[in-house]
């Protein structure tokens, strides 16, 4: 079949993208879903920084790719050995597959999953294969593709959920939820009363903000240069908020919070972001990082306070979550009114003009903007 998808050829176009045009919507051919995978009609796809460092290629992929992650859709057809989903189902992508077989899966980590991470480096679905036709062929980008108004993405890139969430919100939880959110309760574990900041207040920070306050934080300090994402961190549950661009705001935070935080969490993808979330945790306490700087980015450790100090850095990827367990749990606590996600996005838009939400992205001016088929 022809579907209609944003595709990315090079990363050399210079901003604005509404000049540059980076991104291609043309026709793309998609051939049936293979053994083990499902076609969606996407419904919505939310635009991510880690879709923006493809386009100017902090993060390499091999291109031509279509771009888009974080997607809700509804289940349009299956393929061999899929007993599990019917057409009309509504489900959630998550842009690491994973195989259940690998240690990590077995483990209980599928976010490291090893064939799923060989399959999106190379920009296959996790079998191993390609759905997309043409010369040059299309890569999938994270499995998904979600930029598209239909993709083809295996079973295990998909997390089931009720037919009444809107899928603009449903989207969201694909990504910015599942890092934000599963950062603070999986990898950190965060415990009630604990005192918090987030460094960087995109949708993935954001996201973080709402997961602190849902495990019951005692303080957030929320952490950005704009005071329009200060403001809605307040809104969210931040009980306090500071400029990142004030002299060591690092020391503001320590003030505020006698001597430290016992969990910062760094969400900007940025060097300097993460020295500043270090510097404002407490002794013995758990910086957590899911931020993704550029590609070779390194960070100058001071290891005798590493140590004597017993401070923890840690990564988080994909929140450290099992998607088919902490999706579900999400959802629910966004229907109780304890997650409001929605409160994330920024606009709504058509595929048409996803270079334009691109640039506004890049300038810090959204939060979240979801495509809307």
């Amino acid at each position: 079949m022809l579907i209609r998808a944003a595709v990315l050829r090079a990363t050399d176009a210079d901003g604005p993208y509404s000049r540059t045009r980076p991104l291609d919507i043309v026709e793309v051919e998609l051939a049936p879903p293979g053994a083990g995978e499902v076609l969606l009609k996407i419904r919505a796809a939310g635009l991510c920084h880690s879709d923006l460092s493809v386009i100017n290629g902090d993060r390499p992929r091999p291109l031509p790719m279509v771009l888009g992650h974080e997607a809700a859709g509804v289940v349009a057809a299956v393929g061999a050995g899929v007993a599990d989903l019917v057409p009309g189902d509504h489900v959630v992508s998550v842009f690491m597959p994973n195989c259940g077989h690998c240690l990590p899966c077995a483990e209980g980590r599928p976010a490291l999953c090893e064939p799923g991470a060989e399959a999106n480096g190379a920009g296959l679905l996790i079998g191993g294969e390609s759905r997309f036709g043409g010369t040059p062929r299309n890569h999938h980008h994270l499995g998904v593709s979600a930029f598209a108004d239909h993709a083809v993405v295996s079973r295990r890139s998909l997390v089931k959920i009720p037919r009444d969430i809107p899928p603009i919100e449903a989207a969201l939880f694909g990504c910015a939820v599942l890092t934000g959110v599963g950062a603070v309760v999986n990898t950190a574990g965060l415990t009630m009363g604990a005192f918090a900041a987030v460094v960087g207040l995109g949708g993935v920070g954001l996201a973080a903000v709402l997961g602190a306050r849902a495990a019951g934080a005692g303080r957030i300090v929320a952490v950005d240069l704009s005071e329009d994402k200060l403001a809605l961190a307040r809104e969210l549950g931040a009980t306090d908020t500071i400029n990142a661009a004030e002299p060591d705001c690092a020391a503001r935070v320590r003030a505020l919070t006698e001597g430290g935080v016992d969990f910062a969490f760094e969400m900007a993808g940025s060097i300097r972001a993460l020295e500043s979330a270090i510097a404002m945790t407490k002794r013995g306490g758990l910086t957590v990082t899911a931020g993704l700087p550029p590609a070779g980015s390194a960070l100058p450790v001071d290891v005798v306070r590493l140590v004597g100090e017993e401070r923890t850095l840690k990564g988080s990827y994909m929140g450290s979550c099992v998607p088919a367990r902490d999706i579900p749990r999400y959802i629910q606590l966004y229907r109780e009114g304890r997650l409001p996600v929605d409160r994330l996005l920024s606009a709504t838009m058509s595929l048409d003009q996803i270079n334009e939400g691109f640039d506004r992205l890049h300038s810090g001016e959204a939060v979240r903007q979801v495509i809307v088929f």
